[in-house]
């Protein structure tokens, strides 16, 4: 088999699984050796990714690329069918790194090493499975795959309350995937042919009624995961009780696994149902980011605060997939992969700080600074960047989002100013509520309890290394954005056009809806649709 044609894609998604699959037969008794190993494994599948995308992968083509279609269960119509483009790349390189990094995190773990690891790589194929899936049912089996290594590793390596958060998580998310299978069938069923292939189900032409329905069904399930007020509340229970490299993966690969399928599925597969529910998907993302902001502030847990700071911003990125503009849905992209990199280095950062002090309570800790000032100021730069500082990637995220809905011309103007307002407001509570966090925690009145003269250390050279892997992307993005948009730029200029195509269709058909009299781009695309008409006449 030459170089064009290796199954470049099945080995990047199986090469996690299969050495996770021999991690019992490695002789190891303290766990040295298997942590090696996960770490070398990570790496050389990271390796691989970079080398397929750089050498194999063309940057100005919007097409499925390194695809391979296998028949896998004929019966059920299951093939093995993986592609990537420019919307999925860029969150495999993000799932690349951060998985790679939170291993390396994990080197303190001493407790089932075997385990552990093995279910680290496990969840780690299943993630990239999720982004280069072309098929249906493998989308499904991937997105299920990956909930149980979660589950495992918050009940087993998390913290006091970890069973009630890990039981929470599956229950949440287990229940939403049936949505995804519910909706996944109506879908293959519909018309005279059965398919399960995502580009046959994306030319399929569904009923009105049906397609609300798919829409709202896949929804729901990608709304728990994303998440979206109100499916929310398993998050700040899961990162509360998560070990570090659990919470580091939780917010930097698989908020974004929702917030990917909202936009392959939702946006792409089902744009004339996406004309009704754009507005909510904008209402809905205002709500995410006061709401998270509102409660963040309230928090006293720093995990728990992060958490929410996590709701809120993945808020942003429902705004600019509800834009209709190629700036909005561009940076509802860059949103994701800038909010991967910005959480999982104040996850991390938040979990060296549990190691040295054992708690996360903010009004437990206190006067940290004089003891940790490498620690302050890596945790400052990463809540700079979360409150989106110009010069990080935060800020070029949200900014493209601001100004894609505020430059969309499917909105009325009120409904424009009324979200962006809104929005501003949650930018404005971000500050107050990260910096009081790292006013309390380095600065504030110091706790008896701690001892930081004798106990407390300072952060380590991996600690350093591992966060600076994280920020250095963070700041190089936010000054050169090009380095993360020109993977996926090709594909957000087809995106918009392809949800934009179908206005004037929807329009016509629907002259006095609801929204024809609220947004602008019912009556705009009307008023189109029927001069296009004119002149063909």
């Amino acid at each position: 088999m030459n170089a064009i044609e290796f199954p470049w894609l099945t080995a990047i998604i199986l090469l996690p699984l299969v050495a996770a699959l021999a991690i019992p037969l490695i002789p190891d008794k303290e766990g040295r050796t298997i942590r090696w190993y996960g770490l070398g494994v990570a790496i050389a599948d990271f390796a691989l990714m970079i080398y397929a995308f750089w050498y194999k992968y063309d940057f100005q083509s919007s097409r499925l690329q390194l695809v391979e279609n296998y028949p896998w269960v004929p019966q059920l119509g299951l093939h093995w069918a993986v592609g990537v483009d420019g919307l999925s790349m860029p969150l495999l390189l993000l799932t690349g790194l951060i998985n790679t990094l939170a291993i390396f995190a994990a080197w303190k773990v001493t407790t089932k090493p075997r385990l552990f690891y093995g279910l680290m790589l496990a969840m780690y194929s299943a993630q990239l499975g999720v982004f280069v899936a072309q098929d249906l049912l493998l989308f499904f089996l991937m997105w299920e795959i990956e909930l149980v290594p979660v589950y495992l590793l918050i009940s087993i390596w998390g913290g006091q309350n970890r069973r009630y958060a890990a039981t929470k998580f599956i229950l949440y998310t287990a229940a939403a995937s049936i949505f995804i299978l519910i909706a996944g069938f109506a879908m293959a069923f519909s018309g005279d042919t059965i398919t399960f292939d995502m580009a046959a189900l994306g030319m399929k032409e569904y009923p009105k009624t049906l397609e609300l329905l798919v829409y709202a069904g896949f929804l729901i399930a990608f709304g728990v995961k994303l998440p979206i007020f109100p499916l929310h509340t398993w998050l700040p229970d899961a990162h509360g009780e998560a070990s570090a490299p659990g919470s580091m993966i939780l917010a930097g690969v698989l908020l974004k696994m929702g917030g990917y399928a909202v936009i392959r599925f939702n946006v792409e597969m089902l744009p004339n149902a996406h004309v009704t529910f754009a507005p909510v998907l904008a209402v809905l993302g205002v709500v995410n980011i006061v709401y998270g902001a509102c409660c963040a502030f309230a928090q006293t847990n720093l995990k728990r605060r992060l958490a929410y700071s996590s709701i809120a911003h993945m808020g942003f990125v429902l705004i600019g997939i509800a834009s209709y503009t190629e700036l909005g849905i561009s940076g509802a992209v860059l949103q994701m992969v800038s909010h991967g990199l910005i959480a999982a280095s104040l996850f991390f950062l938040s979990g060296v700080t549990y190691d040295r002090t054992h708690t996360l309570m903010m009004d437990k800790m206190g006067g940290m600074a004089k003891v940790m000032p490498k620690t302050f100021a890596l945790f400052t730069i990463g809540s700079m960047a979360s409150l989106a500082l110009p010069g990080m990637s935060g800020f070029v995220g949200e900014l493209m989002v601001f100004l894609g809905i505020a430059t969309s011309d499917v909105y009325s103007s009120s409904f424009k100013v009324v979200v962006v307002l809104l929005s501003a407001v949650g930018v404005i509570l971000t500050p107050i509520y990260l910096l009081s966090m790292l006013r309390q925690v380095f600065y504030g009145e110091q706790s008896q309890e701690l001892h930081l003269d004798a106990v407390i250390s300072d952060v380590k050279p991996r600690e350093i290394f591992i966060t600076a892997c994280l920020l250095l992307p963070i700041i190089g993005i936010g000054f050169y954005p090009k380095l993360a948009t020109q993977t996926y730029d090709v594909k957000a200029v087809e995106l918009a056009a392809h949800a934009r195509q179908v206005l004037p269709v929807v329009a016509h058909q629907q002259p006095s809806s609801l929204y024809s009299r609220i947004f602008s781009a019912p009556t705009l695309a009307n008023s189109q649709f029927e001069s296009s008409i004119n002149i063909s006449e």
